[in-house]
């Protein structure tokens, strides 16, 4: 009898998550077991309940998937769990807090892309500014566009905040050219930015019409907020590469529909690699960035 695909989803949260429940099943999984109000201190129990219970050959039809809301915690959570491995008793593992690593992924996918065919421009050496940047989706997009070589500035609304945040993008990750920033400045930042995303939350409008015409060097505008207000103004929700109307650089704009395309097919490629590699693989938003560049 072959053994059936069982994922273990392992979140710090109260809930696990029906999105990615959802997404786990139609990848192939058939079976997801939810693990709520977890602890640090609870992953070598956990972890080790699940390698030991299988032979290796039934250990390729078993995974771990960290959920949360925390960037950090969720890659705290893969370090711990490759601790506890025991090969050839040892699972594949996969992090995605709130989607924050696929949606990140999706969103400078994209965003590389148009940059390349409207303007003939890479990430590297680009300006990119990441407004409401000191959450998951901020975070994650940082750390991507520093390590293609972009310079980053990332925005909150605390420069306290900011200021953390940018340094565990440096430190931790080894983004190095992450810098903070703070709301109230964000018009400055804006002079100089090739690229703003957008990483805010939903329903909160942190780019006016004004704002979009004062940027001169303006070549793309990412938003993820699919809530009315757009988070960028004159930023549609399907909007893939359209040329924003009051933009007097012809920036580019990209939607949270088309955003969550991406980030859609590179969370199912990420969640069925890990059952079908032959070896046990661990994957973060670095991986998950590797996808979305392929959809694009």
């Amino acid at each position: 009898m072959e053994k059936p695909h069982i994922l273990h989803l392992i979140t710090s949260e109260k809930n696990a998550s029906p999105f990615d429940v959802n997404m786990a099943h139609d990848a192939g999984w058939t079976n997801i077991i939810p693990y709520t109000g977890v602890e640090q201190s609870e992953i070598q129990a956990l972890v080790q309940d699940a390698i030991f219970s299988r032979s290796p050959s039934g250990l390729k039809r078993t995974g771990i998937f960290f959920g949360g809301r925390d960037t950090h915690e969720a890659m705290d959570m893969i370090e711990e769990a490759k601790k506890h491995m025991v090969p050839p008793f040892e699972v594949s593992v996969f992090a995605d807090p709130s989607g924050a690593f696929t949606t990140a992924a999706g969103m400078v996918a994209l965003t590389e892309k148009h940059l390349n065919d409207g303007f003939n421009q890479g990430l590297d050496k680009s300006n990119v500014v990441i407004l409401g940047g000191t959450g998951p989706v901020g975070v994650a997009s940082a750390v991507i566009c520093a390590k293609a070589g972009a310079n980053v500035r990332l925005v909150g609304r605390s420069m306290e905040k900011a200021e953390k945040i940018s340094a565990i993008c440096n430190d931790r990750y080894q983004s190095k050219n992450v810098s903070p920033g703070v709301d109230e400045d964000k018009q400055t930042y804006l002079k100089d930015a090739d690229i703003v995303l957008n990483t805010g939350a939903a329903g909160i409008q942190l780019m006016t019409d004004d704002h979009v015409k004062s940027g001169e060097n303006l070549k793309i505008c990412a938003d993820t907020n699919a809530v009315p207000p757009s988070g960028i103004a004159g930023v549609d929700v399907m909007d893939s590469g359209k040329i924003m109307e009051v933009s007097p650089s012809k920036c580019r704009g990209i939607g949270a529909l088309a955003i969550g395309n991406i980030k859609y097919k590179s969370q199912h490629e990420c969640l069925k690699l890990m059952y079908t590699s032959d070896k046990p693989v661990y994957l973060d938003f670095e991986d998950a960035f590797k996808f979305a560049q392929k959809s694009v």
